[in-house]
């Protein structure tokens, strides 16, 4: 398959269909200019990964990335005709805060950044959170609930078990 030309499609060679494991590996964000939603990641503080080029960035999340490019190139590749759209997406990424008192500073952070506040810090019944956009309208929630467990690398543990680090 990888000799093929460009643009050649393949179906299934008549063997079993293949079940994907259980995870994503790129969260991938179509913008309107690369370089400059890169630079607003990179003021939040994040850290452009050695392997971005200019027109595919990426930010190590820890096991799985964030990955800039551009909506004209995704929406192309996607076989989309256009890269506009209008409406809610109904698609947001949340980032789980380590403290209530977090929830407001990384809100702030993000503004100061070029983001947009789309809902201040606000009591929940189940905690903290707040929303952002990012300068291209891509809707971020920072959260706060005392029932979510994170390992020590602060990375979220779904579904705990006796050897989960909160249970020893």
């Amino acid at each position: 398959m990888l000799s093929a030309p460009v643009g050649s499609e393949f179906e299934s060679s008549g063997n079993e269909p293949t079940r994907p494991s259980q995870r994503l590996h790129l969260i991938l964000l179509g913008v309107e200019n690369v370089q400059r939603s890169a630079q607003f990641y990179e003021e939040l503080g994040w850290k452009r990964a050695e392997s971005s080029d200019e027109g595919f960035v990426k930010f190590d999340l820890g096991g799985y990335a964030l990955a800039l490019i551009s909506r004209e190139d995704f929406a192309k590749d996607s076989l989309y005709s256009s890269s506009v759209g209008t409406g809610f997406s109904g698609v947001g990424l949340i980032y789980l805060a380590r403290s209530a008192e977090e929830v407001p500073r990384i809100l702030a952070k993000a503004v100061d950044a070029g983001g947009v506040l789309v809902k201040s810090a606000t009591r929940t019944h189940w905690g903290v959170a707040g929303y952002f956009k990012d300068p291209d309208g891509h809707l971020f929630e920072v959260d706060y609930e005392e029932t979510w467990i994170f390992d020590e690398g602060h990375r979220l543990v779904v579904d705990p078990t006796e050897d989960s680090p909160e249970n020893k």
